[in-house]
């Protein structure tokens, strides 16, 4: 793909997500998601394998038909109250039916089955535009319109993601797949407090992206695709593998790391407003996706002090890159969490 095209695909990414995240009527906000969705399908099938290509057909269909339910919901309203604002969505259908597509866009279980396979048949940087730019149109429009969208359905489905992306990783090999049900599994701590605290779920929102993109380069430059690459990673880049172990576990939201902030603070609000139930349950499930993350963790921990060897390190990263990545991933792993009384809303 010729720099011109990728540089007019990429511009076409960060337009559609902006016209979404600026727009209050519909129809705007339908065309910013749609030209968000078109622009992503040649990235992803840039590569001309057949596992891409089913990616993207993946992608399309799913991302198709979340955008029809949206428009279909959209008219639904409009022809009930004649407004065509996204700030006045009053018909109960609607609500459930834009709660619905939102979750499908996003990845929400049970509408989570096209993100594991979209980004194990995509590169690990596609694969970062999708779990991180491409969730900022339909989660802008889940905070625009948190206080009229399905309590009940948004609570379910994000409940149910905590517990499936807990789950679904456990017997992964593939990283792309474990990043993925890590994915839904935030996604549901996200979709969990929207309705209850729409700060905390842009919270949420923001750690979550500031901790999975240093993850993601450290698996870009180190090239490494399944857990068993992990395990060599000291001999190709020796800077990254305590850096990729710290993210891992910040992502996992074990204390002290920056991880655990948003999780405790949402933890707090649910039992604040009496949702003890919902609370145990999603603390005991993200379990599951701590132990998977301290999986990971070991067997990058193996390799971080291996034993002395006459064999020189094969390093592939150049020490300004490895010094840029430190500096980004140090401060969205460790530093955040003393700013957590500063951050409760």
């Amino acid at each position: 793909m010729s720099p011109m095209i990728t540089s007019i695909l990429i511009l076409s990414l960060a337009t559609g997500t902006i016209i979404t995240m600026a727009s209050f009527h519909w129809l705007l906000a339908w065309m910013g998601l749609e030209l968000n969705t078109l622009a992503i399908l040649p990235i992803i099938s840039k590569s001309h394998h057949p596992r891409a290509t089913e990616a993207s057909t993946k992608y399309f269909l799913t991302q198709a038909a979340a955008s029809a339910l949206i428009l279909f919901s959209s008219v639904m309203n409009a022809q009930a109250t004649g407004q065509w604002s996204i700030l006045q969505l009053e018909n109960p259908l609607a609500q459930t039916l834009l709660t619905v597509a939102l979750a499908m866009k996003l990845g929400l279980a049970p509408t989570h089955f096209w993100l594991p396979e979209v980004l194990q048949g995509s590169s690990f940087k596609t694969g970062l535009i999708i779990i991180t730019w491409q969730k900022l149109a339909p989660m802008t429009l889940l905070l625009l319109t948190w206080n009229q969208a399905s309590m009940l359905t948004l609570t379910v489905m994000g409940s149910l993601s905590v517990v499936v992306g807990g789950l679904g990783g456990l017997n992964q090999t593939q990283l792309r797949k474990v990043v993925a049900f890590s994915s839904i599994a935030h996604l549901g701590w996200m979709a969990t407090i929207v309705t209850k605290s729409n700060k905390l779920a842009l919270l949420n929102l923001t750690m979550y992206i500031l901790i999975s993109t240093p993850m993601m380069l450290s698996l870009i430059f180190s090239s490494t695709k399944t857990t068993q690459d992990l395990t060599t990673t000291w001999t190709t880049s020796p800077m990254l593998a305590p850096l990729t172990m710290m993210t891992l576990l910040s992502l996992g939201g074990l204390p002290p790391l920056s991880g655990f902030m948003p999780k405790w603070l949402t933890l707090e609000e649910l039992l604040a407003q009496n949702m003890t139930p919902l609370a145990t349950m999603l603390a005991m499930s993200t379990l599951l996706s701590l132990f998977f993350y301290l999986r990971l963790s070991y067997s990058l921990s193996v390799t971080v002090s291996p034993s002395p060897t006459k064999t020189s390190s094969k390093w592939r990263l150049k020490p300004n890159t490895s010094t840029l990545l430190l500096s980004i991933a140090l401060p969205s792993s460790i530093l955040a969490l003393p700013l957590t009384p500063l951050m409760k809303p």
